[in-house]
């Protein structure tokens, strides 16, 4: 295994049935321009003489490959004679097998699926709004590009500087430890895993930046030392009386084969994947040949039940027996469940973190995947497929790069967390490989709009795929195999992946990374839209690729000459990055920590947008949406009450106020009122119900007896007087004053509070509902350079918490270790 690698595996695991045990010893180490829409028939072009090496043999011979020789590598010609040949005349790739059940193979457009409009799919910045926010943004986006060409210029006038030290720690490092000296003054009491995470960081903690060994391309590691994985528990029979049902009838599996049938038994509430068909299918498939290995089912009488149709099977009883574990599970006690925490970390603990090094690293996925159903994301044509269980001699140690999975044909590699040394390590080159692409990006796009009306094809396939890369996010997209899901990148786009429509809009519909559909309508450079329709050019049709001369590889080769180490999924980086700097540079957020959080999640979304990192909107979002406008109308309820109270303290204050500012709200109807107040009052009896609990089993713990259930039935008469108090105020209209001494400069101050809630929960609110279609996650995470965001807490004085998990955070590879790696101290944006 070679240690130069940016991450390097601890283990990996092969869940392959057939798997040969392996094992090895560690190692050492734009305009408008006419076009029509291709779904609706063939695009004619005939005003555009391009010169074509492979004209003269007829035009018939430009198709796309179709076929594949997996043994044969992708080796680019060094000829440009034989580069601008279609790719179909120098190799063979993919070749797609009908399935005659299913229609995975039919084109997106031709599924049976209606084509959404763009306004449908579209992301606004209100829920009412007409105008995407893609075109609010198109004039932004320009300046944005506006600004980066004349950063370029700049940048490679300017000279090369030194990179800075950061400020001299106030910690003492000895042989690559530090002691700390405790600062003076009170600190606040935490909780004991909190100190004990603290504690561990300040003795993990590791200035891998000030090493000038890492990060080079030396070796990674001397010594390396773990205890592998931890091993998923082994099946547990169901019951002798819960049985999968066929046709009516129990029947009597083998473990392996029940276990498989509790795998789809015990998902039947999660009706999106055990509703599809294609899950449905993948998985019956597979459970039949298990029933074969395994000699089949049987009736009670031990008569053989032959399972051949999958609507005949009632999983029913098995998700019922599952269902009432989870519900037990749920209402265990609250010390019973922190005790078999305690209990699973403790069995764990030895595996959580490796010796690299000498240093102590905490360990990422340590535990081996239970066997299970995968479930894949967006359309994944494997969905369903038995996931078999990975046995200890399918585990190799310390591996190579040859190594795989059952499903995907991929193994599952064993890495360093990612709050550890080597994350950070690998992050930091990835960011500052996107900020150098900073000094170069106005001549790439000089160049590229300049070859869009190059002479040969393949160059002018480069350069609109270029285009498309650094204008619309895509991504490069690499060929699959026959066993690998059919999604799709810039350089493998189909026929019908794309659509035109004059004077230069294209409309991109196909299916992306994790098999999530990618749609979207865009504006184009006029010509663009024209070389595209070229590339549709007859006798293309569904299934030919639109850029027949292009590779990846091909394309990554020609960005690495402008700079070295530029791929194509650099641009992404990039792009992220440096809108969300711009954005940071004109931002002025003000206000509460969630005004300012929303102000940073709105530039985050900007960049989501602009980097199409798009969702689905989740299954529950709008019943959390409703739970969310519950809260907020309870607060105003209570509002209401408050002034109702003054009213109580003092008549007159209607007469100087108003009787408008003591009115209830419109929404806060008779009826709204009676079940929010039983639902106050049955969440103050369970408050109250698990204090009684909690202070039981402390006396238990202290060795004092537990209080009877009198002790419960007096403490819930609180509920009783507060529901007769509801009552009254339900009958008389009014309400009385509450608390010790009330005044109404208490209760106004108290109003005061509550108009500060409201309004909180109120923005939080509408942050969730702007945020419900795009990803802020994944751009934050993995294209935003993490200083920026420092940048933002910092400039603005909120908590680095609000942004990313608190271990990540303050880990020695998350965003203040990155920060002091550029060695600023000051609040500018790193460039």
């Amino acid at each position: 295994m070679s240690s130069s690698e940016d991450d390097v595996p601890l283990a990996r695991a092969n869940g392959r049935a057939n798997a040969t045990p392996k094992m090895k010893s560690p190692a050492t180490n734009g305009d408008l321009d006419p076009g029509v829409s291709v779904r609706f028939g063939p695009v004619q072009d005939a005003d555009v003489d391009m010169k074509d090496v492979d004209a003269a043999r007829g035009a018939s011979k430009r198709k796309s490959r179709t076929s594949i020789d997996r043994k044969k590598s992708y080796v680019e010609p060094e000829s440009s004679e034989e580069e601008d040949k279609p790719l179909s005349k120098r190799r063979r790739t993919s070749v797609k097998h009908e399935d005659p059940e299913t229609d995975e193979d039919v084109p997106l457009a031709l599924n049976g699926r209606k084509l959404p409009k763009a306004s449908e799919t579209a992301i606004g910045e209100e829920s009412d709004s007409d105008v995407p926010i893609e075109k609010k943004l198109t004039a932004q986006k320009k300046k944005i590009e506006q600004k980066a060409t004349k950063d370029a210029r700049a940048a490679r006038k300017a000279p090369a500087k030194k990179e800075s030290k950061p400020a001299a720690a106030t910690k003492k490092q000895t042989n690559g430890t530090e002691s700390v000296t405790p600062k003076k003054g009170k600190a606040k009491v935490k909780a004991e895993s909190e100190d004990a995470d603290e504690k561990e960081e300040e003795e993990d903690e590791y200035k891998w930046w000030e090493d000038p060994t890492k990060g080079d391309g030396t070796n990674k590691w001397t010594t390396l030392e773990h205890n592998g994985v931890v091993f998923p528990p082994p099946y547990e029979p169901l019951p002798k009386n819960v049985k999968l049902k066929y046709n009516g009838v129990p029947v009597t599996l083998h473990p392996e084969a029940e276990e498989v049938a509790g795998f789809f038994g015990g998902m039947l509430n999660s009706t999106h994947n055990v509703e599809n068909p294609v899950f449905q299918k993948n998985f019956f498939t597979d459970f039949k040949d298990i029933l074969k290995q395994t000699g089949g089912a049987k009736d009670a009488q031990g008569n053989k039940v032959d399972i051949k149709e999958f609507i005949k099977c009632d999983f029913k009883p098995i998700f019922e027996f599952y269902d009432a574990q989870r519900e037990e599970k749920r209402n265990l006690p609250p010390a019973e469940k922190k005790k078999i925490k305690a209990e699973k970390d403790e069995q764990e603990a030895a595996y959580q973190f490796c010796t690299w090094d000498g240093r102590k690293q905490k360990v990422g996925n340590f535990r081996v995947e239970p066997p299970s159903l995968f479930r894949g994301r967006g359309e994944h044509p494997k969905t369903g497929r038995v996931k078999t269980r990975v046995l200890p001699e399918q585990i190799t140690i310390n591996i190579g790069k040859e190594a795989t999975e059952n499903i995907n044909g991929n193994y599952k590699y064993v890495m360093l967390a990612a709050n550890s040394d080597v994350k950070g390590q690998s992050d930091y080159k990835k960011f500052e490989k996107a900020r150098e692409l900073k000094k170069y990006i106005d001549k790439i796009r000089k160049d590229y709009q300049k070859a869009l009306k190059h002479d040969m094809m393949v160059e002018r396939q480069k350069a609109t795929a270029v285009y498309l890369i650094d204008q619309f996010a895509l991504r490069a997209g690499n060929e699959k195999g026959e066993d690998e899901a059919e999604t799709v990148g810039c350089c493998s786009l189909k026929y019908e992946n794309i659509s035109l429509k004059p004077p230069n809009t294209v409309i991109f519909d196909f299916l992306g990374k994790d098999s999530i559909r990618f749609y979207d309508e865009v504006q184009v450079d006029p010509q663009v839209f024209k070389n595209l329709k070229i590339f549709k050019k007859a006798p293309k049709k569904n299934g030919d690729e639109i850029f027949d001369r292009l590779t990846t590889s091909a394309l990554n080769k020609h960005l690495q000459n402008y700079m070295q180490g530029l791929t194509a999924k650099v641009f992404r980086t990039y792009n992220a990055s440096f809108t969300m700097s711009n954005l940071l540079k004109e931002m002025k957020a003000t206000g509460t920590i969630p005004e300012k959080v929303k102000a940073y999640n709105d530039a985050n979304r900007r960049v989501a947008i602009l980097c199409n990192h798009k969702r689905t909107v989740t299954a529950g979002h709008a019943n959390q949406m409703e739970k969310m406008g519950e809260r907020i109308k309870g607060l105003r309820y209570q509002k209401w009450r408050l002034k109702q109270q003054m009213l109580d303290l003092e008549p007159t204050l209607k007469k100087k106020k108003g009787a408008a500012f003591f009115e209830r709200d419109e929404d806060l109807t008779v009826e709204w009122v009676k079940e929010h107040q039983a639902f106050l009052l049955e969440e103050q009896t369970q408050k109250i119900q698990k204090k009684f609990e909690k202070d039981n089993e402390k006396r238990v713990a202290d060795g004092e007896k537990e209080m009877k259930t009198s002790e419960l039935n007096e403490r819930l008469e609180v509920v009783k007087d507060l529901e007769k108090k509801y009552a009254k105020e339900n009958k008389s209209g009014k309400v009385e004053a509450e608390g010790r001494g009330p005044t109404v400069e208490k209760i106004e101050a108290a109003i005061v509070k509550l108009d500060q809630r409201i309004e909180t929960m109120s923005v939080q609110a509408q942050d969730k509902e702007d945020n419900k279609e795009v990803a802020l996650g994944t751009s934050k995470i993995n294209y935003i350079d993490p200083r920026l965001t420092v940048v933002f807490s910092k400039k603005f004085n909120v908590p680095i918490e609000k942004f990313f998990s608190r271990r990540y955070a303050r880990s020695s590879s998350g965003p203040s270790s990155l920060w002091k790696r550029t060695g600023s101290s000051n609040h500018s944006i790193p460039s």
